[in-house]
C-alpha cells in the first residue's frame, strides 16, 4: 500500500468520526495531528505510524505486523509502525486509530519551534 492510499484512509476515517485534524509532513511521510498532538501517519513505505500509550507498547507489539519505531537506532516508546498487512481491513485500521485516539488526550504536545 502506498503512502497516499494510507494517508487517505486515515483522513477518511477521522472525517467520518467528525474529528478535526491537521495534516503535516513529518517522519518522511504524512502525519495527522489532533489537538496539536501527533496521532497517526503514513510513512513513505506505506506503513501506518501509530502513536499509542507507551505503557501498551509491548502488548501492541505482539499483534501481527506491528514493529517498533526507531529513530537513529533508538526505539521510541509509544510509536509503532504497522505494516500494510496489519491494517488492510477496515476493522484493523479502526483498531489502530482507536488506540491512537485513546492515547491522544494523554499525550504531550510537542513544543512549537519559534
Amino acid at each position: 500500500m502506498d503512502k497516499q492510499i494510507t494517508a487517505t484512509r486515515i483522513a477518511d476515517a477521522l472525517t467520518a468520526k467528525g474529528i478535526v485534524y491537521e495534516e503535516k509532513k513529518m517522519f518522511g511521510g504524512i502525519c495527522y495531528l489532533v489537538d496539536d498532538k501527533m496521532l497517526a501517519g503514513a510513512n513513505r513505505d506505506g506503513k501506518l505510524l501509530a502513536r499509542v500509550d507507551p505503557a501498551e507498547t509491548d502488548e501492541l507489539l505482539e499483534r501481527p505486523f506491528a514493529t517498533p519505531m526507531a529513530m537513529q537506532g533508538k526505539h521510541m516508546p509509544g510509536f509503532l509502525y504497522v505494516l500494510p498487512e496489519g491494517y488492510e481491513s477496515e476493522a484493523d485500521l479502526e483498531f489502530w486509530l482507536g488506540k491512537c485516539l485513546e492515547y491522544n488526550p494523554k499525550a504531550k504536545s510537542s513544543k512549537k519551534k519559534k
